[in-house]
């Protein structure tokens, strides 16, 4: 098995010469780090005049891929020309011309979600939700361990029948819970992006969570899957790098390979 350097090494060298590349990038945990406070969840340091640069290079197609909703992440972005964005898992797409399309729920899957919704209301649990339009998520990032376990446990116990029913995914994510539509995924969405993209382009996945695991599965042996998180898990991807300075690393060595 090929080392991170060498596999690195490798990807930049080809990229270097390619003659077309896209850059798909999860927000949350990769770009930028958790924060108890979602709203203030802003990048590391340097990563968006980076990011900036590669935009405007017009070498490398750049695409967020994130659960958050669209309208969330650009409150935390600043504006940039020819970026993509993918919400929801895949739900709503922002093309770079800034035109938008959204996916249409079944009311199957509304229904159930409605339900859930109820519940969180009834188990005095808003205050910690996230209401999506796919998706209900619970936050439990900055209690302490004792209420952690209280809460994920009344959480898992009270959704555990709506998640059993068809169409709906139970997901653990960083700091959460997650009861969503189980499609799209950002799985869905990076096969809808690959099928746009020439054989030839060098592709990265950068990604640090569990619901980031659809992507590497889906990117294969096409592009080069990156798990960026302070600790290692076991994952999919072929390297694993370590923010924000192996972040910004390999975001510089990629800028100076689509400027040579």
């Amino acid at each position: 098995m090929q080392s991170t350097k060498t596999l690195l090494t490798d990807f930049m060298e080809q990229l270097s010469v390619a003659s077309a590349s896209a850059l798909l990038l999860d927000y949350d945990g990769t770009l930028a780090p958790f924060q108890t406070e979602r709203d203030r969840a802003y990048p590391y340091p340097g990563v968006v005049e980076i990011i900036e640069n590669i935009v405007r290079s017009g070498r490398t197609r750049v695409i967020v891929v994130t659960g958050r909703p669209i309208r969330e992440l650009q409150t935390l972005l600043p504006p940039m020309g020819s970026l993509e964005v993918w919400g929801e898992h895949g739900l709503d797409h922002l093309l770079a011309d800034g035109t938008y399309q959204q996916t249409v729920i079944a009311p199957e899957i509304t229904e159930v979600l409605t339900q859930a919704e109820r519940w969180l209301r009834e188990a005095n649990l808003t205050s910690l939700a996230e209401i999506k339009r796919a998706g209900l998520a619970v936050h439990w990032r900055g209690l302490s361990e004792a209420e952690i376990g209280q809460v994920q446990a009344r959480t898992m116990e009270g959704w555990a029948r709506l998640a059993a029913q068809p169409g709906i995914k139970l997901l653990r994510f960083e700091g959460g819970l997650e009861l969503r539509s189980a499609r799209p995924n950002k799985g869905d969405a990076v096969t809808t992006i690959l099928k746009d993209l020439d054989l030839n382009t060098r592709v990265a996945f950068l990604g640090d969570d569990l619901t980031d695991e659809d992507a590497f599965r889906v990117l294969g042996d096409r592009g080069l899957s990156v798990l960026v998180r302070p600790e290692y898990r076991e994952t999919r991807a072929d390297v694993w790098l370590k923010p924000p300075q192996e972040l910004l690393g390999f975001l510089t060595r990629w800028l100076n390979c689509i400027s040579v």
